[in-house]
């Protein structure tokens, strides 16, 4: 880091940050510095085996709970599960390094619901191109995918299924749901299997697809295991941030700092810069520079609870070097003016000899809240997710569980689905037993966002406008999952990515 001024800083080398600090940097005069908190492998040898390969543990985050790659955060599920893991990247390429690699896209009702917000500039046509750009799908050639961007996309095949996911989609399509094979068309619903980013088994992360093509530019810099402490603010004007490195205290400068730390770093950083609830800045000594109310609330995710199954005693488990195969129905549930608000994903986990239909709910209703507690850094807020809080929310899993089981005594299960695991017979009796069934198993899907959401000057729970700029504050931007209104029907990965581009764009005009 021989300059100390740079005209931008990028803090967090994730699934936005990277995207966002590569695009940036092709314009070679402007000089950007991209800030991890993790370390950084400079090639695809250097790679640790439980990043590089997609199938490295056989399950969705693949990295050890308490290892060097991962943030390792708790949070409240719900009342009955009070210590969720919350497994993030710590490292170049973020979350999208340790990941399931499944690639889904935000449907165009997303972006309906975030213009309908006041957010313009993020229709599903103003951000279409976003996404061909960012994409290399290896299977489809139209004029909503992309065939040489940074990302490689790839599916399995009808012949490459193996029998227990190729039994669900013949179990689904039993029961009246459409085939597809394309989840990412944007008039998709059905069954099918899942867009992966994982090409032969490597888990293709925005470190290899984006970081590559930026780390030999003269005008980019990366400073790994960099721990930034707070954003540097003059007369409401971001001009730099403090970051820890090698035992240090140290600081960096730029006309511009844009926060890519995620749905959790970013409002988190905030409020470290004295930018949040004036209550909880104060209750831990911070001096408040701004009082925004919106910092750390509307915090969404997709709840999750899985079926499972005992495996036939003699049937031979899938050996997890295919990788992580997976098939999904994503679905409308009953009398829901919500397309595609559920998804139900088949999976198997071969050591304990179990496999698992995950129900998933897009759009809940209920939204949580992340909360300051201590003004050291390295001590992680307050997360209530406030999962299945909503009657609503309740009534789409209890269905979606209940479905579930039916499809698992599908013909085409036999010699693969033993009896039931989880739920007991006793959690299906009625609704109430059901529901503390469910609030006691509810999961996030790892798909945190919406925390600093984005929105017009005068919506006092708006945090930044549609160009991610923060509110009343010069030079400070957040470019990540944060600044959406609501979280999009789709695993996150990818929209994650769409932000950094976009937002690159508009830093660019």
């Amino acid at each position: 880091m021989a300059n100390s001024k740079y005209d931008v800083i990028v803090v967090g080398a994730g699934s936005a940050g990277a995207a966002l600090a590569t695009r940036l940097s092709e314009d070679s005069s402007r000089t950007v510095l991209l800030v991890e908190a993790g370390p950084d492998y400079a090639n695809f040898d250097e790679l640790p085996d439980e990043i590089r390969q997609g199938h490295a543990t056989g399950t969705d985050m693949a990295v050890d709970p308490s290892g060097v790659h991962n943030w390792a955060f708790t949070g409240k599920a719900t009342p009955l599960n009070t210590e969720m893991p919350v497994p993030r990247g710590k490292i170049t390429g973020g979350t999208s390094a340790i990941n399931g690699q499944v690639y889904l896209r935000a449907i165009p009702e997303d972006f309906d619901m975030w213009v309908a917000d006041g957010n313009d500039e993020w229709s599903y046509e103003k951000s279409l191109p976003f996404m061909i750009k960012l994409e290399n799908d290896l299977d489809i050639t139209d004029q909503y995918h992309g065939n040489d961007g940074p990302i490689v996309i790839r599916r399995y095949q009808p012949d490459e299924l193996v029998d227990d996911q190729a039994a669900f989609i013949e179990a689904v399509t039993d029961a009246g749901y459409a085939r597809t094979h394309d989840h990412n068309h944007p008039a998709s619903s059905g069954v099918g299997p899942l867009p992966l980013n994982n090409p032969d088994g490597i888990r293709w992360s925005t470190a290899l697809g984006y970081l590559t093509m930026a780390r030999d530019r003269s005008n980019f810099t990366i400073s790994a295991d960099s721990h930034t402490t707070r954003v540097l603010i003059e007369n409401k004007k971001a001009v730099g941030i403090e970051f820890e490195k090698n035992g240090e205290l140290k600081q960096a400068f730029a006309n511009e700092v844009v926060l890519s730390a995620g749905p959790i770093g970013s409002p988190h950083l905030l409020m470290l810069s004295g930018l949040g609830r004036r209550e909880q800045l104060e209750a831990v000594g911070i001096e408040v520079i701004a009082d925004m109310r919106g910092v750390g609330q509307n915090l969404r995710d997709h709840p999750s609870v899985a079926v499972r199954w005992h495996a036939e005693d003699d049937f031979p488990m899938p050996d997890v070097e295919t990788g992580p195969q997976k098939t999904a129905l994503r679905y409308t549930s009953k009398d829901s003016e919500l397309r595609n608000d559920m998804i139900a994903v088949m999976r198997w986990n071969s050591p304990l000899r179990e496999f698992m239909m995950s129900a998933g709910l897009y759009l809940a209703k209920a939204a949580g809240e992340l909360r300051l507690i201590s003004s050291d850094s390295h001590v992680q807020p307050d997360l209530d997710y406030h999962l299945l809080d909503h009657p609503y929310d309740l009534e789409r899993m209890r269905a979606g569980v209940r479905m579930q089981i039916e499809l698992g005594k599908h013909s085409a299960y036999q010699g693969i689905l033993k009896e039931v695991k989880d739920p007991l017979s006793a959690d299906l009796e009625s609704d109430e037993t059901l529901n503390r069934w469910l609030l006691s198993r509810a999961q996030t899907m790892h798909h945190i966002s919406c925390t600093a959401r984005m929105g017009s000057a005068d919506d006092p729970m708006a945090v930044t406008d549609q160009y991610g700029r923060v509110h009343g504050i010069e030079g400070l931007r957040i470019a990540d999952l944060s600044i959406l209104p609501d979280c999009p029907r789709a695993n996150t990965n990818s929209p994650a990515m769409m932000i950094g581009e976009r937002i690159a764009d508009f830093m660019s005009k």
